[in-house]
């Protein structure tokens, strides 16, 4: 059985990876993967909390964020693809220049 510590610092290193990522990065896109990654970061953390307590509540919020995420994607990806199509780059130092 793998101790509950392991998945604790495996979802904060997943977490921390999103944020620097989220933070240094200038792409869309891959701010957008950084977001997901924090996600899943604590996704697992829930879970693993869940497990250890026996605890079903850790897992219907993990249903829930999935929820949300999907619906991020969704809408998310839209965006980017309008973006991208006006802007022809997928830069954020080009979103001050969208003169709607």
């Amino acid at each position: 059985m793998v101790p509950l510590s392991y998945y604790l610092f495996l979802s904060g290193l997943i977490f921390t990876i999103g944020v620097l990522g989220f933070l240094v990065r200038r792409n869309l896109l891959v701010m957008f993967m950084c977001i997901e990654l924090m996600l899943n970061g604590v996704n697992l953390f829930l879970v693993s909390l869940a497990r250890k307590f026996g605890s079903m509540d850790g897992q219907i919020f993990v249903f829930l964020i999935m929820t949300v995420a999907a619906a991020e994607a969704a809408v998310g990806l839209a965006i980017i693809i309008a973006f991208f199509r006006n802007k022809k780059s997928a830069n954020v130092d080009d979103l001050n220049l969208m003169k709607w």
